[in-house]
């Protein structure tokens, strides 16, 4: 099982949803960076269970412990060893999940890759592992952040519920003033009440959440295989219940035409720009100075509260009722995760880019 992400910044993750601990170790961290561990701190909050009553009611206090890597408050160019501790597991919840498979879960496809599988909360599989991607998140924005580069996410769909404003319309500041993260308050609340409709039935829902990666420098990504959009969506498509990923005007520009779409270069006092940005900032895989921008789909979360038929590991087909604490719709809680990711590929492409530099 693969467990490690990056090329040069790297995270390494370990844990289970109901293990003793999750957490991770970062290598390649640059030293001489002060480690904000409130700031760290914060962004664990934006992620941890029970914010909310449209998130799962698990509580954890997901406060992170540093094992290595920092002294006096700076890197110190070592691997940064970090751990949270797991306080609030029900396993009982999980009791007759022991021998079934649950729909569109990972059950089946673990249970066949390994012969094995822990059904407690689902695991290695369970969203519980995206602490660790947080703070690894958290440490990479720590050097974004000194070189004024900005990631910033948002719910831009719940269901059939839309935020449709440009980015750059966004006061940024209103995303986490609200539970569900959307940048509009009036939208926000027709998601949260679609939220709680659909949790109060014992459903979940899906939707998409979108990013933009601003003052992105030029030049990041490889020609071919590591180019930087197929990294990002890499990043992206390897988050729990992420379906999706497009990046510039994605799907929506196929009906368009060549001289539509294109993005005519023009001079910015003394500066190469592009006149409009369809292309998402990346062309040819290397970015080119203008916003990042992205979206990436969610589907409903897999674990519903309604009698569902499954069957169970010797192909007898049951009526499976699910117990535990679940998010009704995932998206509030995977803003930060979905800012995490990209703020740890952005770091690891800089870094990437350092190895031309004699």
């Amino acid at each position: 099982m693969r467990n490690s992400f990056g090329h040069i910044f790297t995270l390494t993750t370990f844990g289970e949803s109901h293990g003793r601990a999750v957490g991770g170790i970062v290598d390649g961290m640059p030293p001489m960076i002060d480690v904000d561990f409130g700031f760290i701190q914060n962004e664990l909050d934006r992620r941890k269970p029970g914010q909310s009553d449209i998130t799962t009611q698990r509580k954890e206090a997901d406060k992170v412990e540093f094992l290595s890597g920092i002294f006096n408050g700076k890197t110190t160019g070592t691997p940064i060893a970090f751990i949270v501790w797991n306080s609030d597991q029900r396993s009982n919840d999980y009791d007759n999940l022991k021998d079934v498979f649950r729909p569109s879960h990972a059950d089946f496809t673990y249970f066949k890759k390994y012969g094995i599988r822990d059904y407690r909360g689902g695991g290695r599989a369970s969203a519980r592992e995206s602490v660790a991607r947080v703070v690894g998140g958290a440490l990479a924005k720590l050097v974004l952040n000194k070189l004024r580069i900005t990631v910033k996410a948002f719910t831009s769909k719940v269901g059939n519920v839309e935020f449709k404003d440009h980015y750059s319309k966004i006061d940024f500041n209103l995303i986490d003033t609200n539970p569900v993260r959307c940048p509009d308050l009036n939208v926000a609340e027709k998601m949260i009440n679609l939220i709680q409709q659909v949790k109060n039935e014992g459903d979940t829902i899906g939707g998409i959440i979108s990013c933009v990666i601003s003052n992105c420098p030029v030049g990041l990504g490889e020609p071919q295989f590591s180019k930087f959009h197929a990294d990002l969506g890499g990043a992206m498509l390897g988050i729990n219940a992420a379906k999706g990923f497009e990046y510039g005007m994605g799907f929506n520009g196929v009906e368009n035409r060549g001289s539509q779409m294109n993005d005519l270069f023009i001079n910015n006092n003394g500066n190469i720009s592009t006149n409009t940005n369809f292309s998402g900032g990346v062309q040819g895989g290397i970015t080119n100075g203008q916003d990042v921008f992205f979206r990436v789909a969610f589907k409903p979360v897999a674990t519903i509260l309604k009698p569902q038929s499954t069957i169970d590991k010797n192909g007898v087909t049951k009526v499976l009722n699910i117990n535990g604490r679940h998010d009704p719709c995932v998206l509030p809680r995977a803003v930060p995760i979905v800012e995490a990711m990209a703020a740890m590929v952005v770091l690891d492409h800089m870094l990437l880019n350092n190895a031309y530099k004699l």
